[in-house]
């Protein structure tokens, strides 16, 4: 019987070599980035073009180093090396890992389980377009000649409408990524979150939520970031002009919880002097999205 060659075997997480934007290195992105982006463009410039650090509270960088020290459970567990000094001491953990061990069964599944199965850890992968590196790293991904599978840990409760995610730009940037290397057909690859902490209680099961991928989802992603990074040339170009970055609208609940209040003079109480009347009782003011700066990630 012929070996089936496996799509991903031999692929390398490494960027082709990149055409240059205005003769400089071209800029790296992942879904934080674009995730910010899209939704304060004037938070994006003072974050990661002027490096200005953003306040953080003890809680946020307990919940982030909680978060750091699962990942590397995950991996160490998928390494097949001791993860005895990792939860020994830390119950937090212990709780996490016994939720995924408890469904790794199905966690680790595939829809279509023939041909030679590849887990990847942490596996990252970097792609070239419009001008720019779009940058992704999967917490697993599980993939056979037929089928590839990205799974994503969490260690907060599943939402409770969990839908927000199709549209977040972490889904659609990993999903976009791995078809995008022409190893699979988008209708061939899936992603799944798995929540291993339920709301308030550290030993319930772990949950998931999955979503599909297709040509037509895989097209709205390439027109959105196209539409995006088309922005984003335009506002670097301005910005090496001396032209800041634009601001969202001014009134934004959004500029209340921003370290950036002040400087971007959007303190509460001169957006409230300034708002013109039209706008106080527009779409903005009730719009409102998961505070993705909540959610535990590990930076790229």
């Amino acid at each position: 019987m012929a070996e089936i060659e496996h799509p991903l075997q031999g692929t390398v997480g490494e960027p082709p070599e990149p055409g240059k934007l205005n003769s400089s290195p071209p800029l790296r992105l992942s879904q934080g980035h674009l995730s910010l982006l899209s939704t304060c463009p004037r938070k994006f410039q003072h974050t990661y073009l002027e490096q200005l650090a953003s306040p953080t509270t003890p809680e946020q960088l307990e919940r982030l180093a909680a978060g750091s020290q699962f990942h590397l459970l995950m991996q160490q567990w998928q390494l097949e090396l001791p993860i005895e000094p990792f939860v020994e001491e830390d119950t937090q953990l212990q709780c996490w890992f016994s939720s995924f061990r408890d469904a790794a069964s199905q966690i680790l599944m595939l829809d279509e389980p023939d041909g030679s199965v590849l887990r990847q850890s942490e596996y990252a992968l970097t792609i070239e377009f419009q001008g720019y590196l779009l940058t992704v790293v999967y917490d697993l991904l599980i993939s056979n000649p037929a089928q590839a599978k990205i799974l994503d840990w969490k260690t907060y409760p599943r939402p409770q409408n969990p839908r927000w995610l199709l549209q977040n730009w972490q889904t659609r940037l990993y999903l976009f990524v791995l078809a995008e290397t022409g190893s699979y057909f988008p209708e061939q690859i899936s992603m799944t979150y798995w929540f291993f902490q339920a709301e308030g209680r550290e030993s319930e099961a772990a949950q998931q939520f999955t979503v599909t991928n297709d040509s037509a989802r895989h097209q709205e992603t390439r027109r959105d970031l196209t539409h995006l990074l088309t922005q984003l040339t335009d506002w670097l170009a301005r910005y090496r002009a001396g032209e800041p970055f634009p601001q969202i609208p001014l009134g934004s609940d959004r500029c209340d919880s921003c370290s950036y209040t002040i400087r971007c003079d959007r303190a509460p109480s001169l957006a409230a002097e300034h708002e013109p009347a039209q706008n106080k009782h527009s779409c903005f003011k009730d719009f409102t999205l998961p505070n993705l700066a909540d959610i535990q990630e590990i930076p790229l």
